[in-house]
């Protein structure tokens, strides 16, 4: 079954490099896709207004056949699991690398889940300052309306990837 997904960017991307992606990501340093356009596009935006140039969001397909080649992480909802995986793939500090509970060294070439957003923002600074603790981090995630990614971590994964249409918005 072909899957369409969306990348928001602040250029017209030609190739996918993975050497130019992001650390301390939700889910690691990767290329990241969402199948909501509008997430996409408010992406794009968010990139241009902060590193310049003009937004753009990139079409691609892949075959969902197809993954099971690859080592991947899924993430049906939010979930304890979920939370920390984030947490420490977001904390600068976090050094145990061989973890299961991050993808700071490209250990999945897919990972699949919600979007932290910044609805979350408050939640995940409460709890990392021990505000809260994570049954209440979890509990609250539940009432948010979270959206979904897709990050691609390896060449391996990204040669399932089919670019389709580029557009600026």
């Amino acid at each position: 079954m072909e899957s369409s997904s969306h990348h928001g960017s602040n250029t017209e991307l030609d190739k996918i490099d993975l050497s130019k992606c992001r650390p301390y990501k939700d889910f690691g340093s990767g290329f990241y896709l969402t199948t909501i356009r509008d997430q996409a596009v408010k992406m794009a935006k968010r990139v241009a207004r902060i590193h310049g140039n003009s937004p753009y969001i990139t079409g691609y397909d892949f075959d969902e056949e197809q993954l099971e080649n690859l080592h991947i992480k899924h993430f049906d909802a939010p979930s304890e699991d979920w939370a920390r995986f984030v947490l420490n793939n977001r904390n600068r500090k976090f050094t145990d690398f061989s973890s299961e509970s991050c993808n700071h060294d490209s250990k999945y070439d897919l990972v699949i889940g919600p979007i932290a957003n910044d609805d979350l923002a408050l939640l995940f600074r409460q709890f990392s300052s021990g505000l809260i603790d994570i049954s209440i981090l979890v509990k609250e995630m539940k009432y948010k309306k979270l959206t979904d990614q897709y990050s691609f971590h390896s060449e391996k994964a990204l040669h399932l990837l089919k670019k389709e249409e580029s557009e600026r918005v």
